[in-house]
């Protein structure tokens, strides 16, 4: 009876220990903190950061890749914000342009790579076919004859 009586306690606390191990693991997965900002929309949860593109740079942490500077970067804070010309209508987008020495590399809303630009000098405007960066009042940007953003 003695026997049975102490075969009985110890089941007791083996399992009562086992059960409170596991509630502390079950604790310490919970506090551990996330890893990765999550922000929803809409149409689907995206998680922040988990998006490198082929460059390895994270456009929903706005990173962009700059072939002139060979990096991620940021263009609202190593670009030049040029902003629509003035056509009457509201837009929510600006474009950028980086400068390192007699290249530009610009990056528009419309377009999914940058467009390189080189100029001949100092003082005359940066050119890659239709597109003309002239550096007039800060900088105006045409395609063709038209006007298309302008910026300080």
């Amino acid at each position: 009876m003695k026997k049975i009586f102490l075969v009985a306690i110890i089941a007791g606390l083996s399992f009562s220990c086992g059960k409170k191990t596991a509630e502390e693991q079950k604790e310490v997965q919970q506090e551990e903190p996330i890893q990765q900002e999550v922000k929803e929309d809409s149409a689907a949860v995206v998680v922040v950061g988990n998006d490198a593109d082929e460059n390895d740079c994270k456009p929903s942490t706005g990173y962009t890749w700059s072939a002139l500077k060979k990096e991620c970067v940021k263009l609202s804070e190593v670009g030049t914000e040029l902003k629509h010309a003035d056509d009457g209508k509201e837009y929510t987008t600006v474009a950028y342009v980086i400068f390192d020495g007699d290249k530009a590399e610009l990056f528009l809303d419309t377009q999914k790579k940058a467009i390189l630009l080189e100029r001949k000098s100092e003082g005359e405007s940066w050119v890659n076919g239709d597109y003309i960066l002239i550096p007039w009042k800060g900088y105006v940007l045409k395609k063709g004859d038209d006007i298309i953003y302008t910026g300080q």
